[in-house]
């Protein structure tokens, strides 16, 4: 026999999803329970669906003539779309990141064919270009977030794609440390806010249970890139000569032009919401009317707020202020900046360093593939693990804990830059990582609370990122070299300093949802009411907003 419909009121002290409305909502929800399934509905309640109506008619948002309280739908026939959206929207980011990482990554590549001394560059001149490059990229996060949130990242994006892959391929033409400088500068200009543009547009089709792990095949898409142009520049530097260019000149050319193709494609393929997929060249769209109405109603019945800004809408300078000075989100912002240093500097000295302790041009891009191949799988891996658990702090901090073992062998093991294959070993192991970052991204979507602050949180966690960065372009210097003691020292240092702070970001987090929870607790359900319809409070900073951690 069928199971009958529960009505179940769900109080803010569960600290649930269903509990959190990011900046106008009421506390409580109707969850149905139908054959063991639950599905939240905030908008059950008439007043509360009212409500947001007005709202999302005042905010002009793009989906509001298919919004359908009553709307109601199978979990096979959500599966089912599901997969049709990580076909359609998914599928298509990770081919654009592909792309990013192409034109970004392929330095390391150019420098194992002996870029740097046709260039005359030293190896603080190709550290200085890394840094100009990820400053410039850190500069460029939240402009280009304010401009892809008034144009929409579907015009926004490709445009950027295209731009930056015409200075990508025109690096065939390097001639010195100038031509290298600027070119990095532009790269970084073009590049930067292209990630938190991507994760805006994915946002809109996913909810924030599925982003993480659509986000963990996001940057799994780095790895897959870097395996593919490992394998591309093998055959790529074997051009070396043809026509009188250099290898690692045919590999910036070929590469910007793959580059620009998908930039071209990402015009047409990339709409701006569910609702606008049909066009010219797409009657008939994606999605049927109804699945339409699913996938428009499913996001919003996760998340409300995401209707109370259109896609076309810019964030004014008071938002911006907001958002920025929300010290709730600045934990998360620590973590992107401390907690991906220790394993970035023997990354990015890789392919130097293999061709350092003996190994050929081409057996150098060949041996950095099995360390991608490792950090896809713990990538996938550990993102599953979260949301399997609920957790984030403590299995973020798995990366790091990984790490702390490497490092260490790196400064004191006698063998570090000595033993080929062992030194291999030691750092394909550490760069095998459980790459935490798209847990992170999430997090911190879930934590903002509101269209203005994930907006903008997105971007600012890039940057704290982006500075880590370049703060571990300095840990390696041509004085430590070529044993980098005191380099290893300091990452080592900094390891424990993640650890330290992802038990701190839970500790917080923890402590502030203790103290609303009191403060709540002490109310009447008279005071209750009248808070939800009177606060103005927002997003974030409401009392009966919990904080995931």
């Amino acid at each position: 026999m069928a199971a009958q419909p529960v009505s179940i009121a769900v109080q803010p002290n569960k600290a649930d999803d269903s509990d959190i409305d990011a900046r106008h909502g009421k506390v409580q929800s109707e969850v149905v329970v139908d054959e063991g399934r639950f599905a939240s509905n905030p908008f059950a309640d008439p007043k509360i669906a009212e409500h947001y109506r007005e709202i999302y008619e005042q905010a002009q948002y793009e989906c509001r003539h298919v919004f359908d309280p009553e709307l109601e739908w199978d979990p096979a026939e959500e599966k089912r779309l599901v997969r049709k959206l990580d076909w359609h929207v998914c599928l298509w980011a990770c081919i654009m990141f592909f792309a990013l990482q192409v034109d970004r990554g392929n330095l390391s590549q150019a420098v194992s064919d002996n870029m740097l001394d046709q260039l005359g560059l030293n190896t603080n001149q190709y550290n200085n270009g890394n840094v100009i490059f990820r400053v410039s990229f850190l500069l460029a996060e939240l402009p280009s977030q304010l401009i892809s949130k008034k144009l929409g990242p579907d015009r926004w994006i490709p445009m950027q794609m295209a731009l930056w892959s015409v200075v990508a391929a025109a690096q065939v033409g390097l001639r010195g440390k100038s031509s290298f400088y600027a070119c990095r500068s532009l790269l970084g200009i073009l590049e930067g806010g292209f990630i938190p543009d991507l994760v805006l547009w994915l946002s809109y089709f996913y909810t924030s249970p599925e982003l993480p792990v659509r986000l963990s095949f996001f940057w799994a898409a780095t790895n897959i890139t870097d395996i593919v142009t490992s394998l591309l520049a093998f055959a790529l530097l074997h051009l070396d000569g043809v026509h009188g260019i250099a290898g690692w000149r045919w590999l910036f050319l070929i590469e910007g032009l793959i580059t620009f193709s998908v930039g071209v494609a990402a015009f047409f393929l990339m709409p701006a919401s569910a609702v606008q997929t049909k066009t010219w060249f797409r009657p008939k769209g994606w999605f049927t009317d109804r699945e339409v109405g699913i996938v428009v109603n499913r996001v919003l019945r996760d998340d409300p707020s995401k209707g109370d800004m259109h896609n076309r809408m810019g964030i004014t300078p008071k938002r911006l202020w907001d958002a920025l000075l929300d010290y709730d989100m600045w934990p998360i912002y620590l973590l992107g900046l401390i907690v991906f240093i220790p394993f970035q500097p023997p990354n990015t000295y890789l392919t130097l360093t293999l061709r350092q302790i003996g190994f050929s041009t081409f057996n150098t891009n060949l041996l950095t593939i099995p360390a991608e191949v490792l950090n896809t799988f713990s990538l996938l891996a550990i993102t599953w693990l979260s949301e399997r658990v609920g957790e984030r702090s403590l299995v973020s901090m798995v990366q790091d804990i990984w790490t702390l073992p490497c490092v260490i062998a790196l400064r004191w093991w006698p063998g570090t830059y000595t033993d080929a294959w062992g030194t291999w070993a030691l750092v394909t192991t550490l760069l095998s990582y459980p790459y935490c970052h798209a847990i992170i991204v999430a997090w911190a979507s879930r934590n903002s609370g509101s269209v203005r602050t994930r907006s903008v949180s997105a971007a600012v966690y890039n940057m704290f990122v982006q500075c880590g960065d370049v703060i571990s372009f300095y840990v390696y210097r041509a004085d430590d070299k070529p044993l980098y003691h005191r380099g290893n020292a300091v990452l080592v240092a900094i390891n424990l300093l993640a650890i330290a702070l992802f038990i701190g970001t839970k500790i917080y987090y923890v402590w502030r949802n203790k103290t609303r929870e009191k403060r709540w607790n002490a109310m009447s359900e008279e005071q209750h009411e009248d808070y939800l319809n009177h606060t103005k409070d927002e997003g974030n900073k409401r009392l009966d907003f919990r904080f995931k951690h």
